[in-house]
């Protein structure tokens, strides 16, 4: 089996507030690390009620104190809402924080809806070059100094802070590929365009300084449980969530649902086995079955494993069981 990472959104649960799911993560971060995880990322998102990680870099410094070897990351920061510098001088901040162990992944949709957005950057008029030339600006900044180079990032030159590309379409793909940069496709929610967009940044990648040869990490959705009756019921606030973003009804995370898809309509139910379609479900046999069967289909370096799971400790049960059927060690516990 490949290496598998956390990708956490920070949770509301109904009834829950911004500080639990903050103190859950931080939590779920050393859970991770001591069961073996590479990475834990968090993601920007805005205007959301169930999710709590907006002011990404400041949760990512909340885990990373608390935790000692995981890498952490951005998975990712919406680069269109900032200027480079601002991320810069954050993520530089970060690495110099807790060195080797800061990473950003970048990507170009708002992570909100369009009054949000407009209200985050002030104009939404925009260039789609815009966006290679901001990673490009912003790789600048990490990296040394140069002779007269007015504008710098301190903290932040000289970090060296690795950056991914991430996508959910075929764009992300092909900019990571020209860039020779690391590349997290977002399967857990948006699949269509998974494996056009692994067969282009395979293709077309050029090596670089970054990396020698093309590097993919693929979001995968996993609601472990003993039984597959229960992983069911697990994944139902998921499912919950999804809907109601889709249908203009954003909600704190729901708690679970006994047949739940048994209670919507045909285009719910058509929407959840869309987006939803990258996902194991079921008892550890299943899941194995099925990251297995993804894995040898795509191909991928790495799996980044989503679990919107209500209840925290059976989240953290669930990431157990990943762990331990795709094979992975156990790290020592601290003396």
């Amino acid at each position: 089996m490949i290496k598998l990472s956390v990708l956490d959104l920070c949770p509301v649960v109904e009834g829950g507030t911004p500080g639990d799911a903050f103190r859950n993560s931080r939590d779920l971060a050393r859970h991770a690390e001591r069961l073996g995880y590479h990475r834990y990322w968090l993601a920007e998102h805005h205007g959301m009620p169930g999710v709590a990680s907006a002011a990404t870099s400041i949760v990512i410094s909340h885990v990373a104190a608390g935790t000692s070897t995981i890498k952490v990351g951005a998975g990712g920061i919406m680069l269109p809402n900032h200027a480079p510098l601002v991320i810069a001088e954050q993520f530089g901040t970060l690495a110099s924080l807790y060195p080797g162990r800061i990473e950003l992944g970048l990507g170009r949709a708002p992570g909100t809806d369009q009054m949000t957005a407009r209200a985050l950057r002030r104009t939404l008029e925009s260039d789609p070059n815009e966006f290679p030339r901001d990673v490009m600006e912003l790789i600048g900044y990490f990296r040394d100094a140069q002779p007269n180079q007015y504008v710098r990032a301190i903290p932040g030159e000289g970090t060296h802070v690795p950056v991914w590309i991430l996508g959910s379409s075929t764009f992300g793909a092909q900019l990571a590929a020209a860039l020779g940069l690391p590349y997290a496709f977002a399967s857990h929610f948006a699949p269509a365009q998974m494996m056009q967009a692994i067969e282009i940044y395979r293709t077309r990648f050029k090596p670089s300084e970054f990396l020698d040869k093309s590097y993919l990490m693929l979001g995968y959705n996993v609601f472990a449980a003993p039984t597959d009756a229960e992983a069911r019921l697990l994944a139902s606030s998921m499912q919950q969530a999804f809907v109601n973003l889709r249908t203009g009804r954003p909600s704190q995370l729901q708690p679970p649902v006994e047949h739940y898809e048994d209670t919507l309509g045909p285009s719910e139910r058509h929407l959840i086995q869309q987006t939803l379609e990258r996902s194991a479900i079921g008892s550890p046999e299943t899941v194995k079955r099925d990251l297995e069967a993804f894995i040898a289909r795509t191909g991928a370096d790495e799996l980044m494993i989503a679990s919107q799971i209500f209840d925290h400790e059976a989240r953290k049960r669930s990431y157990a069981i990943a762990a331990e059927v795709a094979g992975m060690v156990p790290a020592p516990m601290p003396v």
